[in-house]
């Protein structure tokens, strides 16, 4: 895939997660369209009403003025109603899945295409409603309803009924805790799908600072999480002005503004990019290539979905909620993540422009990093639990089970010992100790190579 579908993917990708993750876009266009539809409509009545053959005629509203304002104001009326019973209900979700699972899962629910499209149906039938209403006189004996503008209000009164039932259902099967791990897997699936098809080019080399060269550090111009980097945009800026750059923090990151995001030297003789008015171009694209936001985004940021599983885990291992089973669940899906992630290739150390020369040092994805995040909370607050000590194994199992790369491998059986350690240090009853020395040396076998079992 070439640089620059890659660059109009991310730019699409960008789009959708900020229309995605705010209630209002979707809402607010269809409260336009049914003001529209509003004003259009009565003037389509004007012009057909007279020549409607019987047949449509039979199916069309045919009360009387005070019918027709009746009509619109019980269905405006009730909408907004709805409305206001939908965002309640959204509210009240929001506080479920804050206080029994993650705060980092409002988001989910903020991005909820149901509550949108519930929302959107529910506003664009009430001003739809409000604006026909307008169109209904009698003034100077001249009665005018507008039989289809009504009719119409009707239907659109029938459909959002039938999204409301659909959301009430939707509401109950997104507030069970399963589904909350399915949908922040599948997203964390999702992320990975995408970084592992935009791999670019890249090289062994990792090139270094000259001593005789200036490296010149690029410092970030707010604080937050680093959501994205467009690293093809990167790679060009560096062979335009013939330097190389260093990212010195990776997605996912806390950055405080003041402090280094990155680094450039240039690749010939001399020390600086001439720039008669003092600017820092090269500093400024980089700026550019790098987003940065008050909250971690799921596009690039692997470890965001580690992160979320792990604190479901950990909240349900808290003592105010104390539901080990829901930790347990949590792992399993902690273990698929992660075994896809030890599948992927590794990073290459440095990616290269068109001419195959080393452009860019990238911050590259850390496993065992992302181990210890998914590993470290709910070892120290599960230790004491069988179920929980049971699948921690099981996690390192699965996992090995799915890389042969030694430095990944090396992490599992660094989490291995540790895990170990932490069992050692609770009060558990033989037959449960004689059940995770089992579960450990199963687990070693996995991750010995000399002696690994035949895969089927």
């Amino acid at each position: 895939m070439s640089d620059r579908s890659n660059g109009t993917r991310r730019r699409l990708s960008a789009l959708s997660e900020a229309v995605a993750s705010r209630l209002w876009p979707i809402p607010a266009a269809a409260l336009l369209v049914g003001v529209a539809l509003g004003v259009l409509l009565p003037e389509l009545d004007r012009a057909v009403d007279e020549e409607l053959p019987s047949t449509i005629a039979a199916w069309v509203f045919s009360g009387g003025v005070d019918a027709a304002r009746a009509v619109l104001t019980t269905i405006s009326g009730s909408l907004i109603t709805a409305t206001s019973l939908t965002f309640s209900l959204t509210v009240v979700a929001l506080q479920l899945a804050s206080s029994q699972a993650s705060p980092r899962l409002l988001r989910l629910f903020a991005s909820d295409p149901m509550v949108h499209w519930t929302l959107a149906a529910f506003l664009g039938t009430f001003a739809y409603a409000l604006v026909v209403l307008r169109t209904v006189s009698d003034a100077g004996g001249n009665l005018a309803v507008p039989r289809i503008s009504v009719t119409f209000a009707v239907l659109l009164t029938v459909v959002s009924m039938l999204v409301l039932i659909l959301f009430l259902g939707h509401l109950a099967r997104v507030l069970r805790v399963d589904t909350m791990l399915k949908d922040v897997h599948s997203e964390a699936s999702r992320t990975i799908e995408l970084l592992a098809e935009d791999r670019p080019e890249g090289t062994e080399t990792i090139p270094a600072a000259p001593a005789d060269r200036t490296e010149h550090r690029v410092v970030a111009n707010r604080s937050g999480f680093v959501t994205s980097i467009d690293r093809a945009r990167l790679v060009d800026l560096a062979e335009q002005h013939d330097v190389v750059i260093r990212e010195r923090r990776a997605v996912g990151s806390s950055i405080v503004a003041g402090t280094p995001m990155a680094s450039w030297w240039t690749a010939e003789d001399a020390s600086a990019i001439p720039d008669r008015a003092g600017a820092d171009p090269v500093g400024d694209g980089i700026r550019d290539a790098v987003s940065i936001s008050y909250e971690r985004t799921p596009r690039q940021d692997i470890g965001y979905g580690v992160r979320q599983l792990a604190d479901i885990a950990t909240k349900a291992l808290s003592p105010g909620v104390n539901d080990p089973t829901t930790a347990v669940h949590a792992l399993s899906h902690l273990a698929a993540v992660l075994a896809d992630l030890a599948e992927l290739p590794p990073e290459p150390p440095s990616l290269v422009d068109t001419a195959g020369r080393a452009r860019l040092v990238p911050c590259r994805t850390d496993f065992a990093a992302l181990l210890e995040t998914a590993l470290q909370q709910p070892r120290r607050y599960g230790a004491g639990d069988p179920d929980v000590v049971s699948r921690l194994y099981g996690l390192i199992a699965d996992v090995a089970w799915r890389t042969h790369d030694p430095e990944r491998r090396a992490a599992l059986r660094g989490q291995l010992e540790r895990l170990s350690a932490s069992v050692a240090r609770q009060d558990y009853d033989e037959v449960e100790r004689r059940r995770f020395a089992q579960l450990e040396a199963d687990a070693r076998r996995v991750l010995d190579p000399d002696d690994e079992p035949t895969r089927p």
